[in-house]
């Protein structure tokens, strides 16, 4: 693994300024080269990273010193950009803005010092001309073990306009690496929580992507990007390995009996083992995109096999399933066709009476739910869910308060809500985690092997999640 491979952080001032247009862009305009392009995003999200792939070609990968913690966002970006010939990374929110109350932590500043990465800070320059040097220089300077390498300018009028803006910034010191202009503006189609999935639009979003990819091309300096890249500093840590981590990770201890119906199993081997044809089903297409690359690759390395099923196509959950993952995405978007699939929902809720372990994270806690928005689910919790107009959203610290097929209790996760829903749980359900903010109050449903949760987490964090689940489906 080359800890040199070359890098660009691709940044702005504030959220709306064009990064994913930027970022997407460069990353087709780059393959459209010949070069192995490593696509990454800053922060939780899971929609730019389907993008990022229709660009790249490879699975697009988040770094998120929140949820993973500072010390891995090298490590996982190296394994992110093995074989690479250069990575992109698109930024999050403004360039300074991380984690509430946290400082620095999990913004695209921060992330960018842990690479050594350059900046291209991209620039809504549609109601500016000379102030946009003023506006360059602040950024650059701000931390000065921020790099900011130059900018690319958005939303540009005209050639006029793009004069003054280049000879405001020729004062100010600062490349000039692109103009995009305002009229060329990529239609990408967004509703209540961002951008509309790849998987939802796949024919629109190649569509999409490949016109990211000509403005950029048109538009910006490549040569240029490519050459400011090759300046990274060289990383000194080694990259991230599923296989690794999870042999390295203790094994599951021996739960203690709880309300929540946590059965006793044998600890792991200390060499994970195959689970004798056994499957882990996770969740996908269109009503299930939100999921992180690492958590199928730490199932793998933990013994699991690994398949993908279609809650909306598929009417029965993949052959020897011993286990299941349903992540986030948009099942109130889909709640009638969900529902229509009456084979699968009982076929799911058949598992979770057998005490198989499920793990749900917010969209997949509303599939498990009796209803949603008075579709019938699939009635493994009792417990009813609907959309609402107040958006939920931020980080959380979270500790496990009863056994699960995930966690013994007392286990420090970190994770983060994303969503316009609300469930009005069942009376005496056992809560998954304990969560300190924004409030303290109890959050999700542990429920046989069931463990559901509206918060989003990144196993990478705690591989010994991943290798739990996989000897609770060994012996469940």
């Amino acid at each position: 693994m080359n800890p040199s491979v070359p890098r660009l952080v691709i940044a702005a001032p504030a959220s709306g300024s064009g990064k994913t247009t930027v970022a997407t862009g460069l990353m087709a305009a780059f393959a459209a080269r010949g070069l192995a392009v490593s696509p990454h995003k800053v922060g939780p999200d899971y929609i730019d990273p389907g993008y990022h792939a229709l660009a790249s070609g490879r699975v697009g990968r988040n770094l998120d010193a929140y949820l993973c913690g500072p010390e891995l966002v090298a490590p996982l970006f190296l394994h992110g950009a093995r074989g690479c010939d250069i990575a992109v990374v698109e930024g999050v929110m403004g360039m300074f803005d991380g984690a509430a109350g946290e400082g620095e932590l999990a913004s695209t500043a921060h992330v960018a010092k842990l690479l050594r990465a350059p900046v291209v800070l991209v620039v809504d320059a549609s109601s500016q001309s000379r102030s946009v040097a003023a506006l360059v220089h602040g950024f650059a300077s701000w931390d000065p073990e921020v790099r900011v390498g130059g900018v690319i300018l958005n939303k540009v009028a005209s050639d006029r306009h793009e004069g003054l803006l280049r000879e405001a910034l020729d004062s100010a010191g600062v490349p000039v690496f692109g103009v995009l202009r305002r009229v060329a503006q990529v239609d990408t189609p967004s509703r209540h929580l961002g951008l509309v999935p790849v998987a939802e639009r796949r024919g629109e979003a190649v569509a999409a992507v490949a016109a990211m990819a000509e403005q950029v091309r048109a538009g910006c300096d490549l040569e240029g990007l490519v050459a400011l890249a090759r300046g990274a500093g060289a990383l000194s840590c080694a990259a991230w390995d599923a296989a690794e981590v999870v042999a390295s990770s203790p094994p599951p201890p021996l739960p203690v009996p709880s309300s929540g119906g946590s059965a006793p199993w044998t600890p792991a081997p200390q060499t994970p083992e195959r689970l004798n044809g056994q499957v882990i089903a996770i969740a996908g297409g269109p009503a299930f995109t939100f999921s992180y690359a690492e958590h199928s690759e730490l199932l793998a390395a933990a013994g699991a096999e690994v398949v993908t099923f279609d809650p909306l196509r598929d009417e029965q959950l993949p052959s020897g399933t011993s286990g299941l993952v349903i992540g986030g995405g948009f099942p109130e978007v889909y709640a009638n066709d969900l529902s229509a699939n009456e084979p699968l929902r009982k076929a799911v809720a058949a598992l979770a009476e057998t005490g198989a372990p499920v793990a749900a994270e917010c969209a997949g806690l509303l599939y498990l739910c009796r209803e949603l928005d008075r579709q019938p689910m699939c009635g493994v919790l009792d417990a009813s869910a609907r959309m609402e107009e107040k958006l939920t959203l931020g980080y959380r610290d979270a500790v496990a308060v009863s056994d699960s097929s995930l966690a013994v209790a007392g286990t420090r996760m970190r994770g983060h809500e994303f969503h316009r829903t609300v469930v009005e749980p069942g009376a005496g359900d056992t809560a998954a985690w304990g969560v300190r903010v924004p409030r303290r109050r109890l959050e999700g449903f542990v429920q046989r092997g069931v463990h559901a949760s509206y918060l989003h987490t990144h196993w990478a964090s705690q591989p010994g999640v991943a290798r739990r689940f996989v000897e609770r489906c060994r012996t469940s």
